[in-house]
Formats: C-alpha cells, structure tokens, sequence
C-alpha cells in the first residue's frame, strides 16, 4: 500500500500492522520545487521515522514524488534526505518517484529504489505502449531496483462507451470518462506487470476517487481514477479485475454491465473467473468458443451475436461443490440512438502532472 503523498494518521499505520499490509510512507515533498525546501523536508522526514519507526507494516520511507528541475537542486536535496533515513532507520529502504519513464533520468536513481509514475494510454501515448516500455527496461536496466508506482486512468460509473480505443479522454470537455477506457487500460497494465518480475512492486492508482482542485483536466473538480467511488458503494469493473487476480476468493464476473444500451449486434463478452473456465449463457444459449486475455483468469467469447431487444448474458462456474453465477442484460438496437458512440481521442505527448 502506497500511502501518497503526505504522511497518514497513527490509526492507519496500526491498522496496517495489525491486517498485515506493507507499507510505504512519504513526505510531502512532491511536484514543484522552490529550493526552499530543504529545511521543511529534514523535519518532516526525521519526525515521519521517528513518529512510525516501530510500525512493522512500513518497508521503506519515500524521499519525494516527482520532483524535477532544477535538477542540480533536486538531486542534492535527495541524497542528503537519502543520507538522513539511512541514519535514522538503517533498517528499511528508501524509494523516490519520477514521473518520466526514463529510468536513468538526471534526477532518478538518488535513493535505494527508483519508483516510475506513467500513465500509459492516459496522459501521453497509446496503452500498448506499457508493453514496449517493460521490455526495453527489463533488457537495459535489469539490475535496478524498479518500482512502477503510479498507473491509472479515470473512469466514471456514469459514462460508458460500447467500444473505446487506446488512447484515453484526459482532455475531454466537457469530461467523459467512460468505464471501459479503465477497464482495458487495468487490463493490459497489470498482465504486463505480471510478465516483467524487473518490478519490484507497482501501485495502481488508486483505490477510491477523491476529490482534487478544478484544473485544466475538468474533473468536477474529482480524480475518477479509483477502483471504487467517491462514496465507496459502488465496486468498478477494474476492481473485480484485480479482486480476480489477486485474491483468493471466488471470482466470477461479467464486465460492461452497465453499458445496456448497445448498438452493435456483434460483442464481445468478458468475464473475470478466478475458478476455472466459466460456461456462457446468452439468451439461454451456450457460447464455446473463448480466448484467453492478459492474465489466465481474463476470458473473452469474442462474435456473440445479440437479438433485438432485451438479451441476457448469463455465467456459471463451480468450485469445491459451490456454485457461482453472474447475470446482466443488454438492450440491443440497430442503430440505437442511447448507445453513446464518440470519435476517440487523438494521441497526445502531454506528460503527467501529478493529479
């Protein structure tokens, strides 16, 4: 668990102990840099360790989050916040976090781990770029200790888009961030995070959306990119996603369910099951024909054909004599005039700005 950017309440530290999370812990030194911060940054660092030194959760002590020029300035400010936590703790590591995808960048590299913030697909580039990205890294700095410590993109339970491109709507205005962007975009990052172990760990973000200043990205003013809503009620496709990779907990899930409206007569339709190969239903018919996605639980029956009007999509699997079912319906209309169809966003090499 990151715990980005700023320190967090004792509470939550003991609770990290307690339900046996690891940890990583920060300062608030994070995005711009006045060469003012020296200071401020020795006294919050020193009283971050002191305070939550005996926390078994915290693995390491992060020293700034995406702090650039000057370069001279951010570099020296790091290896003597570096030098500090070493003195104060010589037992845990230290990790700090650049926002380029350039490992060996000039201010990268000044503490035990590198963390890497991209957003591939979202703020620059197409999704697939992440794949090229990992392999490159994995071949020339193999012997680094790489963290990839933010991905995500927004997604707004009220938005959705039948079929969406590889390239995000971060610009979008008025703003329209459908579901299924976020879904695909979980999809791929972490089946690639998966086949490169050159990641010593990666941190999604985030867990829930949250509230954040109005800028020029017009999110309302909210950051959408949680797996879980601002009022925590309603779980997005992405977390079933991870739940389905991650946990040990049945899993058996159809995605899109909230895309109803639908105006096209062939689909896809995907489930997330972590028990096995689940037997698809459409309408009462039984669907055979399915491909393996970015991870062994991601199956996509890929040409299912929908009736005009209602359609039910139905999935079963068993496990150890239990018997699990997801059901959700579909509205199919030629040319159906509810169905949001949008011309997808073009490329852009806008970089992130830590939102």
């Amino acid at each position: 668990m990151r715990l980005a950017h700023y320190q967090q309440a004792e509470y939550f530290y003991a609770k990290c102990d307690s339900m046996g999370f690891v940890v990583w812990a920060e300062i608030p030194f994070v995005n711009r840099v006045t060469t003012f911060e020296e200071a401020n940054a020795k006294q919050q660092l020193t009283e971050l360790i002191r305070q939550n030194y005996n926390h078994p959760s915290i693995y390491t002590w992060g020293l700034h989050n995406e702090v650039y020029t000057p370069n001279a300035y951010t570099i020296e400010l790091t290896t003597k916040l570096n030098d500090l936590a070493k003195t104060e703790d010589p037992f845990r590591y230290t990790v700090q976090v650049s926002g380029y995808n350039i490992i060996d960048h000039a201010v990268n590299n000044n503490a035990d781990m590198q963390g890497i913030n991209h957003y591939f697909g979202w703020y620059n580039g197409v999704i697939r770029d992440v794949d090229k990205w990992a392999d490159q890294i994995s071949k020339d700095f193999k012997d680094y200790k790489i963290i990839f410590s933010e991905y995500g993109a927004e997604a707004n339970p009220s938005h959705q888009q039948e079929i969406v491109g590889d390239v995000g709507n971060q610009w979008a205005n008025p703003a329209f961030f459908p579901e299924e962007f976020s879904t695909k975009f979980h999809e791929i990052h972490w089946g690639t995070i998966k086949r490169h172990p050159v990641f010593l760990a990666s941190y999604l973000w985030n867990t829930f959306d949250f509230a954040t200043p109005i800028t020029a990205l017009n999110v309302e003013p909210r950051n959408y990119k949680g797996l879980v809503t601002f009022d925590r009620k309603l779980k997005k496709d992405p977390f079933y996603w991870y739940k389905a990779n991650w946990s040990k907990e049945p899993v058996l899930y159809l995605t899109q369910r909230r895309v109803v409206e639908r105006a096209n007569e062939i689909t896809a339709v995907t489930v997330y099951s972590n028990v096995g190969t689940p037997t698809l239903m459409v309408n009462g018919v039984e669907v055979k024909e399915f491909a393996i996605g970015e991870t062994d639980v991601h199956y996509i029956f890929q040409n299912v054909k929908l009736k005009e009007g209602d359609n039910t999509i139905q999935v079963k699997a068993s496990i150890d004599g239990q018997q699990l079912e997801d059901k959700i319906s579909w509205h199919y209309t030629r040319d159906n005039p509810k169905a949001i169809s949008k011309d997808g966003p073009k490329d852009n090499k806008n970089e992130h700005i830590g939102l």
